[in-house]
């Protein structure tokens, strides 16, 4: 047989890719039992696995793998995280996750969902998410809190690996914010980049030059957490406010090792335990 005869003449390389395309869902769900959080539900399928490094201690922590390595595009990753009433989970990644250059105009979906019951903690502190020159993402995050359920997330973007001289020059990235606590709307954002995006992210309104961004939230914040935040020194820029009960710290760096270091401080000012994978 002649290498091409394996791929029908209609159907051709993006017929190929497209039948090859991966879809990974984790369902987790934890509740609290006796005094410690146990997992109650694991789902897995996919490239999409979940381990447990600590599940002896009080709050568990659950370190999310993507076995396939990184996603392109049109691969999806679906995952929904449940924190039952009581219960304290610290959720991380083994690793970055890369997102590599479509070969077409599907890109690649993430849709995170997150839910904590009355009095939960949930801490979710994924590792950045790498971009590739010409990647397409997009990406929701929904949040479900309690009345009296605690949050801390980061989400960290790096367009390309600046130690290897990359560069993200076309591409596209859209980011989707909804948080919710008791069923009413608490925060919202979206940020979106198309096209140039190295040329976008040079204009003084939008990165500066920075090609690492990151955003932290903090559900209840204060102005003492502000404070603190503020009181740290910082690789980049980082601007932290507090209304309505919120504490949101917005951080542009040069570099994603720079970005990290700055994550750590806020983190750590804000109460939160950066996870040890993030530290390896």
């Amino acid at each position: 047989m002649r290498a091409d005869d394996s791929v029908p003449a209609a159907t051709g390389l993006a017929g190929v890719f497209a039948a090859n395309r991966a879809v990974g869902r984790i369902a987790l769900a934890v509740a609290a039992q006796r005094g410690a959080t146990r997992r109650r539900q694991v789902y897995e399928d996919g490239p999409l696995r979940v381990r447990f490094p600590n599940s002896g201690k009080c709050a568990l922590e659950a370190a999310i793998v993507n076995t396939a390595g990184g996603i392109a595009g049109g691969d999806r990753h679906d995952i929904d995280i449940e924190v039952g009433d009581g219960a304290a989970l610290d959720v991380t990644t083994v690793a970055a996750e890369k997102v590599y250059r479509a070969l077409g105009p599907a890109g690649a979906e993430i849709a995170v969902r997150l839910a904590a019951g009355a009095g939960a903690r949930l801490c979710w502190l994924p590792q950045e998410t790498i971009l590739f020159d010409r990647a397409r993402l997009v990406r929701r995050i929904e949040v479900d809190l309690a009345a009296d359920a605690s949050l801390l997330m980061a989400e960290a973007v790096v367009f390309g690996r600046s130690a290897m001289g990359e560069a993200v020059r076309q591409g596209a990235f859209s980011d989707r914010w909804r948080v919710r606590r008791d069923g009413r709307l608490i925060f919202a954002e979206g940020v979106r980049l198309d096209g140039a995006i190295a040329q976008q992210l040079g204009e003084p309104a939008v990165a500066g030059g920075g090609v690492a961004i990151a955003t932290v939230l903090a559900a209840p914040g204060d102005e003492i957490m502000v404070a603190r935040a503020r009181a740290q020194t910082f690789c980049g820029e980082v601007g932290v406010s507090a209304w309505n009960g919120l504490a949101v710290a917005r951080l542009c760096a040069k570099d994603g090792a720079s970005l990290r270091r700055d994550l750590v401080a806020v983190i750590a000012a804000w109460g939160g335990t950066p996870p040890r994978l993030w530290l390896n």
